[in-house]
């Protein structure tokens, strides 16, 4: 096992490169063990260099609608009469906390995505 820090982009590449070689290793071996470490080297080298923001609450709440097939309909329970969804969904109006809490618990939206700051649209 010859394992070294990531330091720059082209450590990473050969810490995938070694990851993707270990993917079959055997639970309990000696190259499971170092699947393991690389693992946790390469997340927290993606976790300072190539971070992903949270999207903005409308993104968060069309791409949930996409996955689960929802209509505009649909959000009516979580943000309230079809004009309100249209005025959400159009960057005309912000969230409610009360419509934060709904689309968690009912769609499972994570709050770190409903919690961002966006631009309403003039």
């Amino acid at each position: 096992m010859d394992i070294r820090p990531i330091h720059n982009e082209q450590d990473y590449e050969a810490a995938l490169a070694r990851i993707n070689a270990l993917m079959e290793a055997e639970p309990g071996s000696e190259a499971s063990d170092e699947l393991d470490i690389l693992s946790t080297l390469v997340e927290a080298y993606e976790a300072e260099h190539h971070s992903i923001e949270a999207p903005d609450p409308v993104a968060a709440i069309k791409f949930r609608m996409e996955q689960a097939g929802l209509s505009r309909k649909d959000l009516e329970p979580y943000l309230g009469h079809s004009g309100r969804v249209a005025e959400v969904l159009n960057y005309k109006r912000g969230l409610s906390l009360q419509m934060i809490r709904r689309l968690h618990s009912g769609l499972g939206i994570p709050l770190e995505s409903l919690i961002q700051p966006f631009d309403k649209a003039s």
